[in-house]
């Protein structure tokens, strides 16, 4: 695997990431209480933190998309 996420990218996703991950377990939000609101966030937040772990995107390897400077 070619590392295909730059710096910016890696911060970003991986701050959305936790925040995403932490969301329905620190707010009251009526939406919450539906399964696929209460496992799919969260869910969603896992694949940001990993892409910004492993700096590697498949969504952008199928477009052909790199921020990295490699």
């Amino acid at each position: 695997m070619v590392a295909n996420v730059g710096s910016l990218d890696r911060i970003a996703r991986l701050v959305l990431g936790l925040v995403l991950m932490a969301l329905p377990f620190l707010t009251d939000f009526p939406a919450w209480d539906l399964p696929l609101a209460r496992f799919g966030v969260p869910a969603a937040g896992v694949v940001l933190v990993l892409t910004a772990v492993f700096r590697f995107c498949l969504l952008y390897r199928l477009i052909g998309v790199s921020t990295s400077r490699v």
